[in-house]
């Protein structure tokens, strides 16, 4: 009795010993963690990557009390749904959201908001009140797209246009502006579009049919909802030897974009921030207490061969 009685004296010393060494080796206990969750809508561009990367590289190297859980939705509503209903049953202080679609994820924002969650919502929006909505303005950049292909264009000629994600809230005002903004030229139709989800290759086989329909001075500008699939028509179009004819304009401002337009092949891009590191700057903020605005509006700008120049290299 009395080895047995010293083995454990033995253990309880070592146990408290590993717990002192754990505690002191941790800078915050994970008791005094703030949790924050991030319910991304998909994962599936530069973009997106860039969003959750930039928030969590911000989090890292200035809120070391912050546990900030991520989620990828997939692109798929119920899912992301699932995702929001998991880190809220974790206990987060605050959602950070960029919702697939915007009537299907309503409830469940809703529901965060009755329950004291504070939501940020990034790029994207909702059918509901938000604490803080974060991103550039849609509609406007749609207009100012067709603004400009109307210039190119001289007022007249046909286009199509590819559109992003079904529902989506950045998808419906890219397209009401853009759309707005052709009343001006009653000339210039749009005579094929397509929901591409904002992905290349679907955007690609899209543009291929469409040049197929519309041969050599049918077509005169494409507009597209998104660079990866400007940057996809533009490859089906260098391809098929008509890049001199049609206009191609994008929306986000990547790298690669910037570089075709460098290289003539996309007239221009409007630059959309994407939200980083100010979802989680604000998210914070939400989380010790602190008021903020209803709404932030990140700024857009138009990258063409003027000033392109100016932004190789500073997209992402």
């Amino acid at each position: 009795m009395k080895n047995v009685s010293k083995i454990t004296r033995a253990g309880r010393a070592l146990l408290c010993a590993t717990l002192l060494l754990v505690s002191i080796g941790s800078n915050t206990p994970a008791a005094e963690k703030i949790l924050i969750g991030f319910s991304q809508a998909t994962m599936n561009s530069a973009w997106r990557l860039a969003m959750v990367e930039g928030n969590k590289k911000y989090a890292a190297e200035h809120y070391p009390e912050v546990e900030l859980v991520f989620a990828d939705g997939q692109n798929q509503a119920a899912k992301q749904i699932s995702d929001v209903e998991s880190l809220m049953s974790r206990g987060i202080k605050v959602l950070i959201i960029s919702p697939v679609q915007a009537e299907p994820l309503t409830p469940i924002v809703r529901h965060a908001m009755k329950t004291n969650i504070p939501v940020v919502t990034l790029d994207r929006e909702v059918n509901t009140t938000v604490t803080c909505r974060i991103g550039a303005e849609n509609r406007p950049i749609g207009v100012n797209a067709g603004k400009f292909i109307i210039q190119k264009l001289n007022g007249t000629g046909n286009v199509i246009e590819i559109e992003g994600t079904v529902g989506a809230s950045a998808t419906i005002g890219r397209h009401d502006g853009f759309r707005d903004a052709l009343t001006m030229a009653p000339r210039i139709k749009v005579v094929a579009d397509q929901f591409c989800d904002y992905l290349r290759e679907p955007a690609e086989k899209f543009v291929q049919d469409a040049l197929q329909r519309f041969g050599p001075g049918q077509l005169q500008a494409i507009y597209a909802h998104n660079d990866q699939m400007a940057l996809g028509a533009a490859k089906v179009v260098e391809a098929a030897g008509r890049s001199k004819e049609i206009t191609i304009v994008g929306i986000d401002g990547e790298n690669s974009a910037f570089q075709a337009i460098k290289e003539g092949k996309l007239a221009a891009t409007f630059t959309y921030p994407f939200c980083a590191p100010q979802g989680i700057q604000y998210a914070y903020n939400l989380a010790i207490g602190e008021q903020v605005p209803g709404q932030i509006v990140l700024k857009s700008t138009r990258v063409d061969a003027s000033n392109v120049d100016q932004y190789l290299g500073k997209g992402f």
